[in-house]
């Protein structure tokens, strides 16, 4: 929005290929998206796994990415002279943020502890560093270097968290009355595996991905690791055939209102889905499948 400022047709096109670059670069990785989280602590998928789907998932952009290339105005925007300088603390938040990351996988994969346990660890990290940075701003009195951890957890989107814990309530209800059970039996007994697997994905632009994964988990359907990944792959890339199947399409409707909407991005739905159905035909021919 800053880069194309006096050109709407720029900033609504770089929305676009935004949301299916940010969930095309989640799908990979056990940190990138809930769903693969969700994947990886059931335990169906091991950490260095899901960069099997790496290639799938840069075939899902680059697609899309190539032909809306072809739509981007041929201006160039003004030049910014703007220097933008990090806050005091900036880099030691880099820190913490990747050593979180390690302690998390290492609680994981060579401890056998929930991951859960070393994000706490690394909000632990973060209220001690909070501490003494906020010790440097009383002592300096720079309110520049002041970084209070539990405002930043007090200001978490609550309403957000119950609407995803009432949710997945909701499925669990739907698992134990045997509804599920019955899905699970029309999608991957009668439909086979990898059909049931791309129509969930295809799901997730219309109800949200997270619930879906959660549905697919508690059926725990008999599924190869390549299936497993194929899932997680679908459920993470799928969001971004609408502007409204994903936290990132959400977010740059309100960031760009008005000029990121649901019917500029419907426009290059088609362009999407084919890069969709690609990264699906790329990971069967990698993983030796057929449809």
């Amino acid at each position: 929005m800053a880069v194309g400022a006096g050109s709407p047709a720029f900033v609504s096109l770089a929305c676009v290929n935004v949301v299916v670059a940010a969930n095309a670069s989640g799908a990979y990785s056990p940190f990138g998206d809930i769903t693969t989280l969700m994947v990886w602590q059931k335990g169906k998928v091991e950490f260095v796994e899901f960069f099997a789907i790496f290639v799938p998932s840069v075939i899902n952009y680059i697609i899309p990415a190539g032909i809306m290339h072809f739509a981007v105005p041929k201006i160039t925007p003004e030049p910014v002279e703007e220097k933008v300088r990090m806050k005091p603390g900036a880099k030691g938040d880099i820190v913490l943020f990747a050593s979180t990351i390690i302690t998390a996988v290492s609680f994981k994969n060579f401890l056998h502890l929930p991951p859960a346990l070393g994000m706490m660890l690394g909000l632990g990290y973060l209220a001690m560093f909070s501490y003494f940075t906020k010790q440097i701003s009383n002592r300096r009195k720079d309110e520049d270097i002041l970084l209070d951890a539990f405002s930043q957890i007090a200001g978490v989107e609550w309403d957000t968290l119950l609407f995803f814990f009432g949710i997945i309530f909701a499925v669990g209800g739907l698992g134990v009355i045997g509804y599920l059970e019955l899905l699970s039996q029309t999608l991957y007994v009668d439909m086979g595996p990898t059909v049931a697997n791309v129509i969930i994905g295809a799901l997730s632009a219309i109800v949200d991905n997270i619930p879906l994964m959660f549905a697919v988990l508690t059926m725990e359907p008999e599924m190869s690791l390549d299936q497993w990944l194929l899932i997680t792959l679908t459920c993470g890339v799928g969001g971004s055939m609408l502007s409204i199947g994903s936290a990132a399409g959400v977010a740059l409707m309100g960031t760009a209102r008005g000029i990121y909407t649901f019917f500029s991005h419907l426009k290059w739905s088609w362009a999407i889905a084919v890069g969709y159905l690609a990264s699906v035909q790329c990971h069967l021919w990698f993983a030796g499948l057929s449809w």
